[in-house]
Formats: structure tokens, sequence, C-alpha cells
């Protein structure tokens, strides 16, 4: 089965606010520092699920955000293959919330890759924290350990 989802990382021009995942029992990503985000519901776009999911994760309200990348995690849970788009807040505002999904941290650009995580994680952080060009990846994971990925870069030709 296909599940479609985002991961939101917001941008203070420094720092990336990253959430550490240690509320929830049972969470497959416990104790690991990622981005907001989750499943996109019924009729919703990506968009519209990724300003959803950072408000009620985060209490913030988007006002600039750009798509990224899309990455294909295949069989990351048992019998599903997760299509996730990536997005970049740069302009938002509000008050941080206590996240019912873990702590809330702003992470220095410089600190963002150390912080413990999925590996590819790090791999698609990386091209975020340099700008790559928009994505198109594929990260292989097998019981719950990175195996390989796949990526292709696009830039657009604007006249």
């Amino acid at each position: 089965m296909t599940r479609l989802a985002t991961i939101c990382y917001i941008d203070n021009g420094k720092e990336l606010l990253l959430l550490k995942r240690n509320k929830k029992p049972n969470d497959v990503h416990e104790g690991k520092y990622i981005g907001v985000g989750g499943k996109i519901e019924a009729g919703e776009s990506p968009e519209e699920c990724a300003i959803r999911e950072i408000f009620e994760e985060t209490g913030l309200t988007v006002h600039q955000m750009a798509l990224k990348g899309i990455i294909t995690f295949p069989e990351f849970t048992p019998e599903h293959d997760w299509y996730t788009y990536v997005f970049r807040v740069t302009e938002f505002s509000g008050e941080l919330i206590d996240s019912p999904e873990g702590t809330l941290e702003w992470v220095p650009y410089n600190q963002v890759l150390s912080k413990p995580t999925w590996q590819g994680d790090l791999i698609f952080l990386s091209w975020l924290l340099e700008n790559r060009p928009f994505f198109s990846a594929k990260f292989i994971y097998e019981n719950g350990e990175y195996i390989r990925h796949q990526v292709e870069f696009y830039t657009t030709n604007e006249q």
C-alpha cells in the first residue's frame, strides 16, 4: 500500500527547527531528530498537509515555503511504501508550542548533521543545507537499517 506524507524543515536563516521524537509510545522515530510533518489526509494537497502539520506540531503559521524534493521509501514500514514531499519553510510567524510529537529544538546549520537521526535523513539534509536543486530520491532500508539510495537533481531553464 502507498502512503503519502510531508517532511518540513523550518529555517530561520541560521538554524533549522528539528523535532526530537521522545513522546509517543512505540515510535519508529524514537530518539531521532527529524523534520515535522505527517500523513496527507484525503482531499489534501501536499502543501495543505505541510501547513496543517506544521501548525499542529509547532504552533507556527507558514507564510513562505518551497517544495525541495520528493523521496520514496519502499517498504519503510511493513507493507507500506512512503512517498514523501520535502518542504523548506523560510517565512513563518507565531510562538512554538509544546509539541505532542516530541521536543522542538532550533539547531544551528553546522550542528544539524551531528544530531541522531536516520542515515538517509543525513544525506538529504545535506542537500537542503547545500541548497541543491530539486531532487527525486529513493532510500532503501531493511529492518530499519539504511542500505542505499539513488537520486536525480533537476534544474529549470526559465525563460
